[in-house]
């Protein structure tokens, strides 16, 4: 990683308010190892024929198997062209940090029927540097829109059990399902990032998060068919910012609470300075109408600027996506210390704010401040149930939410 990186990195550690917690000594020893590395290159050494029709899985898993079995710092090689991957595991334990230099695309090869296309396991000391992702996803959204049974679909780029991870460069195009997942990671730091897939595009969520902690997402653009960003159960310390979403679902924190993820927690969460562009949400938070229990508290959204988005400020603690949710026993997931602060630009729709908070667990410590969001000539207004509110300061619009209802 260059110095810039690092040192920009290390301003988002001390800036934040929300005190995002990583471990930015092993990002410095990474980005120190990986100038001194050796090179495995997937044409030339390991013999992958790079015009997009032959299979190259195996040569990647070589010049990988050979990267993680040196005992100095090494580079995974893949130059310009295009290159045909089946679903691959690249496999942790490494004697020594990787960095993974892309500079073609990789074409997914028929992997509906997998969980990840492209997964990094057990890894401690990566980068990935630029690349694009292609995984060729229109034709399962196609089934998806017409037809009952389809595959799921492969998420394109997978960290599960990982740590000391820089992504930065990098594109996904198309993705099947989900364009990147990070579970029960640490110390994950990716910016300048590209994703894009079509508007319609079912389940193809931008960057979705779980069991994780210490992750910085910064300086990118998603455009996708659901949210940009997904947070799910127990993320601690996340930092997001500068990222540019739409069209998608906006920024979520949720959906939680549909399962068995009792005791759920996600805390400490700083999204900051983020532009929404025709999305139908902005900043969301939401929850099923379900028993199970959990907290999300600690959250910072500072701010946002929302061009045309029809929910700004959302609090949704009665989500249900196809209406087959039981209904009147609220949601068990307390909410509590949620700040908007300097959110300003234009709404789609009438209601500007809304908190459906749940009627056993109402939402505590909301706090409003410098919230400008216009609805055309109509006067919007702010929707409140359940919610402990104020706002800060005397200048506010929607100006009813000066007042609570």
């Amino acid at each position: 990683m260059t110095n810039f990186l690092v040192k920009l990195f290390l301003i988002f550690l001390v800036s934040t308010t929300a005190k995002t917690i990583v471990l930015a000594t092993s990002l410095r020893v990474l980005s120190s190892s990986l100038t001194r590395s050796n090179t495995f290159d997937v044409v030339k050494d390991f013999g992958a024929i790079n015009d997009g029709a032959h299979d190259t899985t195996q040569a990647f898993l070589n010049a990988w198997d050979a990267a993680c079995a040196s005992s100095t710092a090494s580079k995974v090689y893949v130059p310009k062209g295009s290159y045909l991957l089946k679903s691959i595991v690249f496999k942790g334990n490494c004697k020594s940090h990787i960095l993974f230099a892309i500079h073609g695309t990789l074409f997914a090869h028929d992997v509906y029927d997998e969980e990840h296309w492209i997964d990094f396991q057990d890894i401690d000391g990566l980068r990935i540097k630029g690349g694009v992702l292609n995984a060729k996803g229109q034709d399962i959204w196609d089934c998806k829109s017409s037809h009952d049974g389809c595959p799921s679909g492969a998420k394109s780029l997978n960290f599960d059990k990982s740590k000391n991870i820089i992504v930065d460069g990098l594109t996904s195009k198309n993705s099947q399902m989900f364009h990147i997942t990070i579970n029960t990671c640490q110390n994950i730091y990716m910016r300048d990032l590209t994703i894009t897939a079509d508007g319609d595009s079912p389940n193809t969520d931008g960057i979705h998060l779980q069991n994780s902690q210490g992750i910085t997402i910064a300086h990118s653009k998603i455009n996708t068919g659901d949210d940009c960003i997904s947070i799910g159960p127990n993320n601690q310390n996340l930092w997001i910012s500068d990222i540019i979403c739409g069209p998608g679902h906006g920024i979520s924190i949720g959906s939680l609470g549909r399962g068995s993820d009792e005791g759920l927690v996600v805390r400490n969460v700083t999204i900051k300075s983020s532009t929404f562009v025709g999305t139908d949400n902005g900043l969301r938070i939401k929850t099923f109408s379900s028993p199970t229990k959990g907290s999300v508290e600690d959250i910072y959204f500072l701010g946002a600027t929302m061009k045309n988005v029809r929910n700004p400020i959302i609090i949704d603690q009665n989500y249900c996506p196809h209406n087959e949710c039981p209904t009147g026993q609220g949601s068990g997931i307390q909410i509590n210390n949620v700040q908007y602060k300097n959110i300003r630009g234009t709404s789609s729709s009438k209601e500007i704010v809304t908190f459906d908070c749940s009627p056993t667990n109402p939402c505590s410590g909301l706090t409003l401040q410098d919230i400008h969001i216009s609805y055309g000539s109509d006067t919007p207004i702010c929707k409140c149930n359940n919610a402990n509110w104020k706002v800060i300061g005397s200048s506010m619009q929607p100006s009813n939410c000066l007042k609570k209802n």
